[in-house]
């Protein structure tokens, strides 16, 4: 059986995936800083799926929780085969609002684990010619959305452009963009939700399976849903300053993902 390491693995799309990848029998390696809640998590998925599911506890804002999912990703005696780089998370306010040190965690969470965590599971698919590795972004990357619209914007460029120099290799590489979600990402952040129109609203479930059908198909990229392949079709042709205070009034009112 193959492995996948699932980074943010207890809730919305990163147990989405987990649930996923489980039932169709990959063993797992689930991450997330909650110990209760991955071994509580990789129980039910073992009891239901007969699959192995690793816990590793690790905190990807921090400099141990990066090096400890490094060094696991490059246990060539246990390859994982597949990385789902999914761990995030949003800050609820305008720019200047949010203090300097939440903004530079939410860039060591979005692209500096993601840069890292990529560059080890890469260099062992490399050498066995085979291997995926999927970094959640966001149709916020599309957007001028501040620094969370930011950083998901280079995790889109970042994966496109090494999924180009790694072509031919056997290691595909996809960043997936959803729009609203619905997980803990906006209770966590402390965002209210009551306002966003229902058809926005986004089946963690059916996105995964869509990802993972993108993924098969080659692609780099994945916006998992048709609703919001037009909206994005309509914002490429919408002028920018306008783009922008529609971007910034919604992103205050809804929050980033």
């Amino acid at each position: 059986m193959t492995t996948a390491l699932i980074t943010g693995a207890t809730a919305g799309i990163g147990a989405a995936f987990a649930r996923r990848l489980a039932a169709e029998g990959r063993n797992l390696v689930l991450v997330a800083r909650d110990t209760e809640r991955l071994q509580e998590q990789a129980t039910e998925l073992h009891d239901l799926h007969g699959i192995e599911a690793e816990v590793l506890t690790a905190d990807l804002s921090g400099e141990d929780g990066i090096a400890a999912v490094e060094k696991r990703l490059a246990d060539r005696r246990h390859p994982v085969d597949l990385l789902i780089n999914n761990a995030g998370f949003g800050n609820k306010g305008c720019f200047l609002e949010v203090s300097m040190a939440d903004e530079l965690t939410m860039l060591k969470v979005h692209c500096e684990a993601v840069l890292r965590l990529t560059s080890a599971a890469a260099e062992s698919m490399r050498e066995r010619g085979r291997g995926g590795v999927v970094n959640v972004a966001s149709v916020a990357a599309f957007l001028p959305r501040g620094t969370y619209g930011a950083s998901k914007a280079w995790v889109v460029q970042f994966t496109q452009g090494v999924a180009r120099d790694l072509a031919g290799s056997g290691v595909r590489l996809m960043a997936l963009c959803p729009g609203f979600v619905r997980t803990e990402f906006h209770e966590r952040a402390g965002m209210g939700t009551d306002n966003i129109p229902g058809w926005m609203w986004l089946d963690a479930d059916k996105l995964v399976t869509s990802a993972l059908a993108d993924l098969a198909k080659g692609k780099t990229l994945s916006i998992p849903d048709p609703r919001y392949k037009a909206l994005m079709g309509v914002a490429k042709l919408a002028p920018r300053g306008l783009l922008g205070g529609v971007s910034s009034r919604a992103g205050r009112k809804y929050g980033p993902q």
